[in-house]
């Protein structure tokens, strides 16, 4: 008789069908139940995924709590490069596999290109015209362009030197931008591969015209953006952010915002999401939003989509997955099979 596993997807970013899931997953000698559950409370997360093999998706409430409720699970699988909502933690204690969904499998080239949009945007000033434009205001919006830098010339700095920011770097050498770069963690050499000289990050915030955000959210990095450093940057420089809210201190932008210690921002995340509608930001012109979106393309989700399904198959077949968070957690799991 077949195993049979229940699979419940979180929903899958931009919606749509679960075609690849359903094909992937298919291809087991098992009876899946492949389930799409919308959750917006840890109660709601624990009623549709509490008797599942398998989870697809990270949302926002992966407590301990919900992690313990959760007895047949043996792994969780993210859409998304990052996994900052899960315990991973208490999915270890739990005998849970995470594995999340690098950026080298699906999103490298839309997030790319979404940073340099945004940077365009604010150097450009292309919202405020845009909205002025449309008004009938055409004298006004003609009045708002000065000050307006070029981007040829400029200097770049990139927080965070992984797929995305060498990316970033490679397209951004085309506008003739300068590049720097501040990543502990990535070798010289391969920096410099992509045009990136690597510097201290007070350096690059010093130097840079513009300041990209693409580091992995963790302890280490959360508010590395603060106050200290918005006071660094040059008054007429502009942050854009297209990694992770929690980042950036959001109350410390704000102010560098206000009292004008920068000139402004193109943000695709924030502190809190989806962000308040009173949040202080809305309500600038000097900053460019969007909903979390950068990742986005018809073809980017069709492909985001395969890994984690292909990661879940591994795991229900007894396989290691490819792109484990959590290592320390197989000495504990029933995984007989390696490739």
């Amino acid at each position: 008789m077949a195993d049979r596993f229940k699979v419940v997807s979180l929903g899958k970013f931009g919606g749509g069908p679960m075609i690849a899931e359903e094909r992937e997953l298919g291809g087991l000698d098992a009876e899946i139940e492949l389930v799409e559950a919308r959750c917006t409370t840890e109660d709601e997360l624990i009623a549709a995924a509490g008797d599942a093999d398998a989870i697809i998706g990270g949302g926002r409430f992966f407590t301990r709590r919900v992690l313990e409720a959760l007895p047949r699970c043996r792994v969780i699988v993210t859409y998304s490069v990052g996994y900052d909502t899960i315990d991973v933690d208490a999915a270890t204690d739990n005998n849970i596999i995470v594995v999340n969904n690098p950026a080298k499998c699906w999103c490298v080239e839309e997030v790319s290109n979404h940073a340099l949009a945004l940077l365009l945007a604010s150097a450009k000033k292309l919202t405020i015209q845009h909205n002025l434009t449309k008004q009938g205001r055409w004298t006004d919006a003609k009045q708002e362009l000065a000050p307006m830098a070029p981007v040829h010339d400029q200097t770049l700095g990139l927080v965070g030197c992984g797929n995305i920011g060498r990316m970033t770097a490679r397209k951004a050498r085309c506008f003739g931008m300068r590049i720097l770069g501040y990543d502990p963690y990535v070798d010289k050499a391969l920096a410099e591969e992509y045009g990136i000289t690597l510097t201290s990050l007070p350096e690059l915030l010093k130097e840079s015209d513009f300041v990209s955000v693409h580091a992995f959210l963790n302890e280490e990095t959360r508010h590395l953006m603060g106050e200290t450093e918005f006071r660094q940057m040059k008054p007429s420089a502009y942050l854009i952010n297209t990694a992770r809210g929690p980042i950036v201190d959001e109350a410390a932008l704000i102010k560098a915002l206000q009292e004008k210690w920068i000139a402004g921002a193109g943000l695709d995340v924030f502190e809190i999401e989806p962000v308040a509608a009173d949040n202080p930001l809305l309500q600038m012109d000097s900053v460019v939003v969007i909903p979390h979106s950068a990742s986005y393309s018809d073809t980017a989700v069709e492909v985001n989509s395969i890994n984690p399904a292909q990661e879940v198959a591994r795991v229900l077949c007894g396989k290691w997955p490819n792109n484990p968070v959590n290592e320390t957690v197989k000495p504990k799991v029933d995984l007989v099979r390696e490739d």
